[in-house]
This record gives structure tokens, sequence and C-alpha cells, in this order.
């Protein structure tokens, strides 16, 4: 248990420097940090979405990091309130600008400053896509992507071939430490990282691939 809070309180203090080199976020101050157990749970409140995202995000590349429970809430100044007609508005904007984007196969819901998207796409690339051209938007509290990838079915054989290329050309990874499995389109991964940011590296490159419908990232963080 000793040994648990010891490393705990290394990691409190490693992402708290990181909240503090984050150029995005400028007050780091209202930001309260826990750790147990390897999770980090973030909480307080800051004025946009893209500094709640940004926090949870240098979380995640702290080494020892196993999971974020991001509970900071979003509480935007008064001149950046919109109503959700307006958002709705703005994000089918956004989404139809976006060439990676296929927008008439995605729906925009929106309550309360909240942003839900459904539908389907090809790419994994194309869910985040989707996902980053809401996030800046004004207004928007939080995005829920339940985006779903739907691919055509692809040789098990050629989609591990391309996965175990694309992680050996990742800089941030040792191709060697990750074991990829494939089981009628779904990918799965596993092996040891250091960090949680090289362990969702290896899941992108994972769905970057076409003909991967589904992706079971068991890779472990082990700093």
């Amino acid at each position: 248990m000793a040994v648990w809070l010891r490393e705990d309180e290394a990691i409190r203090d490693d992402v708290i420097a990181e909240l503090e080199a984050e150029p995005e976020i400028p007050e780091p101050a209202r930001i309260g940090v826990a750790v147990r157990n390897g999770v980090v749970t973030l909480t307080g409140s800051v004025p946009s979405y893209p500094q709640r995202f940004a926090a949870e995000r240098a979380a995640r590349r702290v080494d020892g990091v196993k999971a974020v429970a991001n509970d900071i809430e979003v509480k935007l100044p008064t001149a950046g309130i919109r109503s959700d007609s307006d958002i709705a508005a703005a994000a089918v904007n956004a989404l139809r600008w976006d060439v990676q984007v296929p927008d008439e196969r995605i729906q925009v819901t929106v309550h309360e400053g909240w942003v839900t998207l459904e539908g389907t796409v090809d790419y994994w690339y194309q869910k985040q896509a989707a996902e980053r051209d809401i996030r800046s938007l004004q207004g928007v509290r939080g995005v829920i992507n339940n985006i779903k990838v739907i691919a055509p079915h692809i040789s098990p054989a050629e989609v591990k071939a391309k996965i175990e290329q694309s992680l050996e050309r990742s800089a941030e990874l040792d191709a060697k430490r990750i074991n990829v499995e494939t089981r009628d389109g779904t990918l799965v991964l596993t092996g040891k990282v250091r960090s949680l940011a090289e362990k969702e590296e290896a899941e992108a490159a994972a769905w970057s691939t076409r003909g991967v419908s589904e992706v079971e990232n068991r890779i472990i963080v082990s700093p």
C-alpha cells in the first residue's frame, strides 16, 4: 500500500507540472488532481471545452497514468453562452466544411451545450476529425462521440501486417513490445508501454487501418 501511495504522489506531482506547462491552460490552479492506483481524477472548472480537453490530454501524457476520469466542469463566461440551436447550426456547418468528414452520414444533437454525434464513417480518423471540428465551437460544454466505424471485411493477415507497419513507423512506440491479433474484424492489442499516451497511440494506429471494425486495447501501462 505504501508503495502505491508513493507512486500516486509522484504521478500527481507530474500531472500538476504537466498542467502548469500546458499553454492552452492559462489558470492550472483551477484544476484539482487526485490519483489512486494510477487512476487520475481531474476536478474543478475551466471557461471553455478546449481547456477541459487539454487538461485531460496533459494528464494522459504522464508516465504511470493508467486512466483519466475527467470531472472538470465547463463554466462558460456570459459572452460565450449560445443557444443549443445556434450550436447545432454551427456544428453542422463545421462538419460540412471539413473534407475529411462524410457530413451527410453524421447526425448532431445538442442539449444544454453538450453535442452528441451519431452516424457512421469508414475510418477512425474521420470519427476523430468530426469531434475535433466540434470541440472548438463557441458555447460547447462537451462532446459525446457515438459515431461508429463501419468498414468492409478484408483479410485478417492483411490488417495485422498494416497495423504492425504503422506501429513501427511511430517514433513514440516500440512495435516489438506490442502484440496484434485479429478476430473477425476485431483487433486485439496486448503488450506493455510506458504511458497512457503510448497506449492510445497504438490504438490510434490500429483504428487508422481500413477493415478494422473494433479495437480491443488490452495493452498494459508499465512505466
